[in-house]
């Protein structure tokens, strides 16, 4: 039996991606810096997880070795795989070999909307009985996982561009959402990065299918011409092969009911039970691949029905003395302009954001429009910027957009500690208050701390 390790297996992907090969019979193991929720379910699956990575973890036994974008090449764990082991791949190498060897694999990129484009595909694949397998980046309600192994011929998964994870998959039938400039730390250039999405969609398999926008195809056709490779455009806002039509609020839930339209033919109604028209986009994306790879209408309908969104994408968490408490992962302007819009639809007396930025790189890069989209909010709670890979240079700070905002006339203030938040939280929040923490990354401790305030009392 093969033996393969994971430096750095808490990762969403990389946690998925360990219990897919372990389902499948291979030995597994791997090691983390810190124990998390994906190294405690890794455990209980009776996958062994060390905590900390030291050369000592690589044994002898180990065939192939698996690691992280985050892991540097003086890790002494991945020093060790590099001299012992006969085979060291990175995540994406790891996952493309999977997903290559799949009969029908579907991919979904584009700089926002992957996790809920690729798991409302997911969930319409499952209702439609095509016991599909998949990978993704975020944990699915519906399943409960961010993974499945299935006996069925497709493989969904997220394909994310940066450092070029998604040049290793080469899929059939794709779906990019949008390109914003994104990742700048990698890409430098906003040119450089719509590069290499083309070089991305030029290693799609023959005879496939590329959803994306009308905006974006111009980027693409020259390259798919030639390769009998069909490009079907989405759009909400202007003409497309599919579109939405008869868009309205449902009256007794959050979400919508729309008309799916195709060359303008109506092909009927969908429910979507998720605030915010960006989620309509990605419906409309995952029900227009569905469609063209042979899903019928009927199982659009019932897969996007019962699609209950996944974690940390405006995840309600609970309810503080009458406030809502929700938690989400969006951390550009793009996405955080699109979740506060979504507030909108949520009935509420005031908002409060707790937001925590995302590496300094993308705080320097973005600046004004974070301001103008964190003004959306009626009061900003700031958290240290989450440093992930990068290290402090000081050109940027949270107090510095707290200042910005407070500029605006925005009610903005900068709290380093979350427990001092936690306990502002306490003073502030009303009842019919809406309360939302966001970023990717650990921010949404100051919900659930918030929360266990009211349980323990």
């Amino acid at each position: 039996m093969k033996h393969i390790h994971f430096i750095g297996i808490g990762g969403i992907s990389m946690s998925g991606i360990a219990c897919m090969l372990k389902e499948q019979g291979y030995e597994v193991s791997g090691s983390d810096r810190s124990e998390n929720d994906c190294t405690r379910m890794l455990e209980d699956m009776g996958i062994p997880v060390k905590i900390g990575q030291v050369a000592s973890n690589i044994t002898p036994d180990i065939d192939t070795v698996v690691y992280t974008a985050a892991i540097h090449e003086d890790n002494p764990e991945l020093m060790a795989a590099r001299a012992l082991c006969p085979q060291v791949l990175t995540r994406a190498e790891m996952l493309g070999e999977m997903f290559d060897s799949s009969e029908t694999p579907i991919a979904v990129a584009g700089s926002h909307g992957k996790t809920s484009t690729s798991s409302m595909l997911a969930h319409i694949y499952m209702t439609a009985g095509r016991d599909p397998s998949f990978n993704i980046g975020g944990v699915l309600h519906n399943t409960g996982t961010n993974y499945r192994t299935g006996a069925g011929d497709a493989m969904i998964i997220e394909a994310c561009e940066y450092t070029d994870s998604f040049l290793h998959f080469h899929a059939k039938y794709n779906i990019i959402t949008n390109i914003d400039p994104e990742h700048l730390d990698y890409f430098k250039t906003f040119d450089n990065e719509k590069h290499h999405f083309q070089m991305y969609v030029d290693g799609m398999k023959e005879g496939g299918v590329l959803i994306t926008s009308p905006a974006l195809r111009p980027l693409f056709d020259s390259l798919l011409k030639d390769r009998n490779i069909t490009i079907q455009t989405v759009s909400l806002e202007e003409p497309a092969d599919f579109t939405a039509s008869n868009i309205e609020h449902h009256t007794n839930a959050l979400g919508y009911q729309f008309h799916l339209i195709h060359h303008g033919e109506d092909l009927g109604a969908l429910d979507l039970y998720l605030p915010g028209m960006h989620m309509v986009y990605d419906a409309v994306c995952a029900a227009a691949l569905a469609l063209c790879e042979g899903v019928s209408f009927e199982d659009v309908r019932t897969g996007l029905a019962a699609y209950q969104s996944t974690k940390k994408r405006f995840e309600f968490l609970g309810m503080y003395h009458g406030a809502r408490v929700i938690d989400d992962y969006a951390h550009h302007p793009t996405e955080i302009r699109a979740q506060l819009t979504a507030c909108t639809e949520v009935p509420h007396r005031e908002l409060y954001l707790v937001f925590q930025p995302h590496t300094y790189s993308r705080t320097i890069a973005f600046y004004d429009d974070f301001v103008e989209a964190l003004s959306l909010a009626d009061h900003v709670i700031l958290c240290d910027i989450y440093a992930a890979r990068e290290v402090d240079t000081g050109e940027v700070s949270s107090s510095m957009l707290a200042d910005s905002l407070k500029q605006k006339g925005v009610d903005a203030v900068y709290i380093p500690l979350f427990e001092d938040i936690v306990k502002i939280l306490e003073k502030k929040i009303s009842t019919g208050d809406l309360l939302i923490t966001m970023g990717a990354g650990n921010a949404v401790k100051i919900a659930e701390d918030l929360l266990k305030t009211v349980a323990e009392n």
